[in-house]
């Protein structure tokens, strides 16, 4: 029988949690096993009492582990060290799965499991109003790298991890940093595997006022060098179809994360020519700009 890994990072999130809790039950199907695994970040609300009064099922575990505070990528990390599924989805507490979507997953999956050149099935996320956080895929195959840099989408995904590939990997952090973007795990699984893209939902996201998105400046200030080394990495694969929009866009940040960590700027390191010509040329408004950051 499939199993079914559900990885939840929560800091002081309690009041949603009961959401998530109701959408997987309400998923419950005879085909898989859920287990639902739960790192408290250092939570200071009631997170474990709610947790504790969840009702398990022969077909739904539920674990609850406890870390001081570290932040969400530890969590996750020390998670998928823990997960015995033979897939693996990450859901933040504030987001939930939508209607049959435990059905799609056992489908799609039967469909591609012997498929040694994947990581992952990737699915659409939706907003609560019934849309489309992104756009629809162009592609049956990709990577990820591919599809926000070179197809256009700049909305969320749903990655189901294949857990076996999945865990050997994790997200890297720097200098005792507490967060990185997903996208630096997801490009480095892109150099040697590839995702099945279906346009089906399985999640729901609803934004917080604390949430990352709109605490971006926050984050990039609090975690610089995990961020710098992320557009490094991006300077340093081959970008011939990238247009100049998402170029810009990621010299931009080089420059900033550079300017935040003190850390020389190498154009030797630069994969591109155009690129290396765009980071001289934007390189001092880049700094005066950082400096008002």
């Amino acid at each position: 029988m499939l199993k079914l890994s559900i990885l939840t990072a929560t800091y002081n999130r309690a009041k949603f949690l009961p959401r998530l809790y109701e959408s997987i039950v309400n998923n419950l199907i005879e085909e898989i096993k859920i287990e639902w695994l739960i790192m408290d970040d250092g939570s200071r609300d009631n997170t474990q009492e709610v947790v504790n009064n969840f009702f398990e099922y022969d077909n739904l575990k539920i674990k609850y582990y406890f870390q001081e505070n570290s932040g969400k990528m530890t969590a996750i990390n020390n998670l998928v060290k823990r997960a015995t599924g033979d897939l693996i989805v990450e859901c933040d507490s504030d987001d939930y799965f939508s209607d049959n979507s435990f059905k799609i997953i056992e489908k799609e999956y039967e469909e591609c499991k012997n498929d040694k050149e994947l990581y992952a099935m990737c699915f659409l996320k939706y907003d609560q109003d019934g849309n489309n956080i992104g756009n629809k895929f162009k592609y049956d195959k990709t990577i990820m790298f591919d599809l926000y840099f070179k197809e256009g989408e700049d909305g969320e995904k749903s990655l189901v991890y294949f857990a076996n590939t999945r865990k050997e990997y994790k997200y890297r952090l720097e200098k005792d940093e507490k967060f990185v973007t997903e996208a630096r795990l997801h490009h480095e699984m892109d150099l040697k595997y590839k995702i099945k893209c279906i346009d089906e939902p399985i999640m729901i996201c609803e934004y917080q006022k604390d949430g990352y998105t709109k605490n971006i400046k926050k984050i990039f200030k609090e975690n610089p060098f995990g961020y710098y080394e992320y557009f490094k990495e991006i300077l340093q694969r081959n970008m011939r179809e990238v247009k100049l929009p998402k170029r810009l866009y990621v010299i931009k940040h080089y420059i900033l994360f550079s300017y935040l960590t003190k850390q020389k700027i190498k154009l030797n390191k630069i994969n591109d020519e155009i690129n290396k010509i765009l980071v001289v040329l934007l390189y001092i408004p880049g700094i005066i700009k950082s400096r008002f950051f």
